[in-house]
């Protein structure tokens, strides 16, 4: 049997104190890979931030990789953290050091020490994202495309359990949004678990995969048409 990583039973969402999304039932299994679909305000981005500990989970039941989002203290969530990759449309590298000291930075502070272990770690997800040769560059330096791969790469860093991408091509033009998602496949081709939030629908045409709506204040399940539009 896969393991759950995620299960939300009759969640409630809210943002500030407006309630965006009501009987919340969401389950992900290891190896999976699912997108959140829904218009701007429809409770995507809240619901995201739910799961990584941003905005506390209040009424119904929730847990992810192994974490218990009721009880979820303060304390407890640079750990939860540890064990998601976070994707962030806006791409969040740090614009004052190049991209091997945006990694090293991640690295020195979920409490790596060792610097030949921390460079061999680094090495291996830029390779994974096909960014090995840009280590020295600065992010000014790099394409929206580039960018986001070392976001990737970043997001890879302490082999999480879940990756939860946040519209991760939002910024980026149809051509680069393919050759990230690419990525992303690959990612999830090795045993990776992917929720990844996108209104891209020619993204979800070219790589389908289960998809949930967030419409109306409520979650379901998408069955797509196979040759509609």
């Amino acid at each position: 049997m896969p393991e759950n990583i995620l299960m939300l039973q009759d969640a409630q969402i809210f943002q500030r104190d407006n309630l965006v999304l009501s009987h919340v039932n969401l389950k992900i299994d290891e190896g999976e890979f699912v997108y959140l679909i829904g218009k701007t305000g429809s409770g995507k981005s809240s619901l995201m931030k739910t799961l990584y500990g941003d905005l506390p989970l209040e009424k119904g039941t929730g847990s992810i990789v192994g974490f218990n989002l009721n009880t979820l203290k303060e304390k407890e969530i640079p750990f939860l953290r540890r064990k998601l990759g976070i994707v962030f449309q806006d791409f969040k590298l740090l614009n004052d050091r190049n991209v091997f000291e945006n990694l090293r930075f991640v690295l020195k502070a979920t409490g790596w020490k060792d610097d030949v272990k921390m460079k061999t770690k680094i090495m291996e997800v830029l390779g994974k994202v096909g960014m090995e040769t840009k280590d020295f560059k600065m992010p000014f330096q790099l394409s929206g495309g580039e960018q986001q791969r070392i976001g990737i790469a970043r997001a890879l860093l302490n082999d999480p359990d879940l990756i939860l991408a946040d519209e991760p091509t939002g910024n980026l033009d149809p051509a680069t949004s393919v050759g990230v998602m690419n990525v992303l496949k690959e990612i999830h081709d090795s045993g990776k678990t992917i929720l990844m939030a996108t209104h891209d629908y020619a993204i979800i045409l070219k790589f389908p995969h289960k998809t949930i709506k967030c419409e109306g204040g409520e979650l379901f399940e998408v069955v797509q048409q196979r040759g509609q539009h």
